[in-house]
């Protein structure tokens, strides 16, 4: 979703894209078909040796592998993701690029109860988190070595059209549009969440302008109860739907409280988000992606 957000606004801005792909990957076809975006096929554990012909200003690394359930909690899978990261940064070196952003999570903070912050204190819980922890720090060093400007994204939680059908807000769309009630956790958390344009946008502005090392949490910096989101996601999508509530446990690890403080990034790059979650909403309706 991300990666395919990040390629149509770039795109938008007369800018030049390699995406390299997964193989085999069926998401190649969300990509904005333009002669400025070009397609190199190879799995994350081909960074190491991957070449490309010409040369880059920046390399934005979003792939991760094992995302959900039980797997954020392979601590080997997770320690590859950390050389996976690595390898990235090295092949961006090999490419000419002279920036590198990497997509950190709001897992790397753990439980919190206050807006995050730049330098809110990490910890933690999951394997993913404490991976994508490591990853972006040992990145930052790396890329200091090297000679690349670095910067680290904690995303909070991005929607958009292309998002997968696992997560929170397409299952209840597509449950909703089916005629179907969704069972749900009791959804108390106070969450905060960004439009993936919106997202996308940040990325390419930390890119040009974000300050060299630091990692910024990327959120809306506008919260409110779950719940409140579902509500008024229902009302649009379907208005005589039920959600139900309560039939579902939290997650292990479940955060209740996560909103982004973006005063930071707002004051070193500008950006702001512009899309409200109604918004958004409608716009995944209306793509029907």
């Amino acid at each position: 979703m991300l990666g395919a957000a990040l390629v149509k606004c770039a795109v938008e801005r007369g800018l030049e894209i390699l995406c390299v792909c997964r193989r085999e990957s069926a998401r190649v076809e969300n990509l904005p078909a333009s002669d400025r975006v070009s397609v190199q096929y190879a799995d994350l554990s081909e960074y190491s040796t991957l070449r490309v012909s010409g040369t880059y200003d920046a390399f934005f690394h979003l792939a991760w592998d094992k995302t959900r359930g039980a797997s954020r909690d392979d601590v080997d899978v997770q320690a590859e993701n950390v050389r996976y990261t690595l390898d990235a940064a090295r092949f961006a070196y090999r490419a000419g690029c002279a920036m590198f952003v990497g997509a950190g999570s709001q897992a790397e903070y753990g439980i919190v109860s206050e807006p995050l912050k730049p330098d809110t204190p990490i910890n933690p819980r999951s394997g993913y988190g404490i991976a994508k922890y490591a990853a972006g720090k040992l990145a930052a060093l790396l890329c200091k070595q090297i000679g690349l400007r670095f910067n680290w994204l904690r995303i909070v939680s991005a929607f958009g059209p292309f998002d997968a059908p696992h997560t929170l807000i397409m299952y209840a769309i597509n449950e909703l549009k089916a005629g179907r009630r969704p069972a749900l956790t009791k959804c108390g958390q106070t969450w905060d969440y960004l439009y993936c344009d919106d997202a996308a946008r940040a990325f390419l502005a930390v890119a040009e302008s974000g300050v060299d090392g630091k990692a910024y949490p990327l959120g809306s910096g506008r919260s409110r109860e779950l719940s409140g989101y579902l509500e008024a996601l229902k009302n649009i999508v379907n208005p005589d739907g039920v959600l139900r509530f309560g039939e579902k446990d939290y997650y292990p690890h479940q955060p209740m409280h996560l909103c982004a403080d973006i005063s930071e990034l707002i004051a070193d790059t500008g950006w702001k988000p512009e899309v409200s979650f109604e918004e958004g909403i409608r716009k995944i309706l209306e793509t029907g992606a």
